[in-house]
């Protein structure tokens, strides 16, 4: 377990890596680097499992929400909606076997196993109950996300393109249209933008947009760092930044993009 541990920190040290560099940033941007904006469910009940993994989904621009227990599973699953899945079989409550059942009960959603079970009857039971793959612990993180991809490519929900007043953000190829026009934004922008976007209507505190963007740029983000970013994209999407309307300032708040 240690070192499937050891894999995950590893991998999401490469995930901050790819920023270190301006050239990075670009080739990253041109590529999309993953960040499709689909909101995950984790099920998992080792909490040091569970906080990694999700620092490494987030990475990557998913929007995770965590759950460790069956029943916890069951009541997020019920009240929210989720393009994907990810279900440790074994849970302190019951399994889940369950949780993949009601899940596709209440509509197709893609799911992948991630387990220490690694016999054959666990691997065919979750893909008999409609699961769209089963990975075995320790595994690589970036294979991981590999597969998670090719998952939501498959199942047709990795495409999509989000458009808010005259701006456009296609999330397969990480590109920003605004009036038809292409608008050049740097990693750390983009992300920034990524996460009004998966948030809209939302009222984002700094705190909460510190702790969104922090693995990219790392300690190099702070407090005054965000406002001169914040700036930054405004003056690019907005048609007047002194008086924006796509990301608002709510005072004594924080900030929302849209309207709520």
């Amino acid at each position: 377990m240690e070192l499937f541990r050891r894999f995950v920190s590893q991998g999401l040290k490469q995930s901050e890596d790819k920023w270190e560099t301006k050239e990075n940033q670009q080739e990253e941007m041109e590529r999309g680097f993953g960040l499709d904006m689909n909101k995950v469910l984790l099920v998992e009940d080792d909490t040091n499992i569970s906080k990694n993994l999700s620092y490494l989904l987030s990475a990557e621009g998913y929007s995770v929400v965590l759950a460790n227990t069956q029943k916890a599973a069951l009541e997020k699953i019920e009240n929210e909606h989720f393009d994907l899945l990810i279900l440790d079989i074994s849970l302190p409550d019951g399994n889940g076997y369950v949780v993949c059942t009601a899940a596709k009960r209440k509509n197709d959603v893609s799911i992948v196993f991630l387990t220490a079970s690694d016999d054959e009857l666990s691997a065919v039971t979750g893909l008999d109950l409609g699961a769209d793959d089963y990975i075995v612990k320790p595994f690589r993180p970036m294979e991981l996300l590999s597969r998670i991809k090719s998952v939501l490519r498959r199942n047709g929900k990795a495409e999509s393109v989000f458009d808010i007043e005259d701006l456009k953000i296609d999330l397969l190829r990480g590109t920003v249209y605004k009036s038809g026009r292409e608008l050049f934004l740097s990693a750390l922008e983009y992300r920034l933008l990524l996460v009004f976007a998966n948030n809209h209507g939302i009222v984002l505190s700094r705190d909460k947009l510190l702790g969104e963007i922090w693995d990219i740029a790392g300690g190099f983000v702070n407090d005054n760092t965000l406002t001169v970013y914040i700036k930054r994209l405004r003056e690019k999407i907005e048609d007047d930044p002194q008086n924006p309307c796509i990301i608002k300032t709510i005072r004594g708040l924080g900030y929302r993009l849209g309207e709520s």
